[in-house]
């Protein structure tokens, strides 16, 4: 089990790295998913053998209460029907915390519950908030559990520029599942997790 690390520089290599990840071109994403509510792409991820996922969509409401929903704290476990408990482990300055949460089975329990402990940070984008996080391996491992892996992912928040009262929210996620799973299925329920999350965040707020 590795020591918590200092804040502050993983604070700052991960915004960077959400940033780059926010200026990829259009033409490197290929459509996973799309439904009413958000768009799915993917393409191969720098970190792991899996994908990189960017899901986008429109949500009505402002940028700030967008955000206390995504970020830990104790509006998600509300409403986000694929996490099932919520811990904060530690807490920085600076909007910084470590938590660990677990998640639901998923497909028919193909892909059993899992556990992460994250490092979460959340900053000021442009007009609006960036909240994002990076896995730690931190704490013991729960029985019952995988302890899956999230690569640097996070969501980006900003108002519409026409309609203040809407926000555009696009979210980059890498979640590295573990486990002996086929490739077929953890793709299949990332999209699928990825388009839920935009209308289980609506029916929200």
């Amino acid at each position: 089990m590795d020591p918590l690390p200092n804040p502050a520089p993983l604070a700052s290599k991960l915004r960077n790295t959400l940033l780059r990840y926010h200026s990829i071109g259009d033409d490197e994403w290929r459509v996973a998913k799309k439904t009413k509510d958000a768009t799915v792409w993917h393409k191969p991820s720098e970190e792991f053998s899996g994908y990189l996922y960017k899901a986008q969509g429109v949500v009505e409401d402002v940028t700030n209460r967008i955000v206390d929903h995504i970020r830990p704290g104790p509006y998600r476990l509300h409403w986000d029907s694929l996490m099932t408990s919520m811990d904060i482990m530690e807490t920085f300055e600076e909007n910084c915390c470590v938590m660990r949460y677990t998640t639901a089975g998923q497909l028919w329990n193909i892909i059993a519950p899992r556990e992460f402990v994250d490092f979460s940070y959340t900053t000021n984008y442009e007009d609006g908030l960036l909240t994002c996080g990076i896995s730690l391996d931190y704490g013991e491992v729960r029985p019952n559990f995988v302890r899956g892996f999230n690569h640097p992912c996070g969501w980006f928040c900003v108002p519409l520029k026409d309609s203040p009262g809407h926000s555009l929210l696009t979210g980059y996620i890498q979640t590295e599942l573990r486990g002996m799973l086929p490739q077929s299925a953890v793709d299949t329920a990332m999209s699928s997790t990825l388009a839920n999350f935009y209308s289980d965040l609506k029916k929200a707020l």
